[in-house]
């Protein structure tokens, strides 16, 4: 619960035009989101049971009907992984709270949905770069996304294996 209260903090904090950096001082170059180096903590993606209608180009979630990693484009949803399991996640079962509900990164307002929105011209989001992802994270929970320094592609958690893409 601390971690996730700590984690909040650092991104609310980063609410107007910032860089954020989580577990580091200094984010690398142009990115508005950074993680520290040497880590085996990936992003988590949100598992939906519906997948959003109002998505913009470059949403990434799992869909937790076909348990499939995907990518909204310009015009449809691309699959980045084959289909995994969810059955070692763990769902949320409160009651959605209305409302936008988001964290925004890099400007004060949005009218992309999402719940954390990260909104520049100029400046991307930088994966948790990590090792051998498929060795060197022990635990991964499906829908798991980082970086992979020795392969250099996007490395994908479907809940049963990883999925690499350059």
């Amino acid at each position: 619960m601390k971690n996730i209260i700590l984690l909040t903090g650092f991104l609310f904090s980063g609410f107007v035009s910032a860089q954020v950096g989580i577990g580091k001082e200094m984010v690398d170059g142009d990115g508005i989101l950074d993680f520290a180096l040497n880590t085996t903590n990936g992003i988590m993606l949100p598992i939906v049971e519906t997948l959003p209608n109002d998505a913009v180009a470059g949403t990434i979630l799992m869909d937790k009907n076909d348990k499939i990693v995907k990518m909204k484009d310009s015009s449809a949803w691309v699959e980045l992984s084959d289909a995994g399991s969810i059955n070692n996640a763990t769902f949320n079962t409160s009651t959605e709270v209305p409302g936008p509900n988001r964290v925004i990164i890099g400007n004060s307002t949005t009218n992309a949905p999402g719940v954390l929105v990260l909104e520049s011209t100029d400046k991307a989001l930088i994966l948790p770069k990590i090792a051998d992802p498929h060795i060197n994270v022990k635990s991964p929970y499906p829908g798991m996304i980082c970086y992979d320094t020795v392969s250099k592609t996007m490395a994908v958690f479907d809940g049963l294996k990883w999925s690499y893409w350059k």
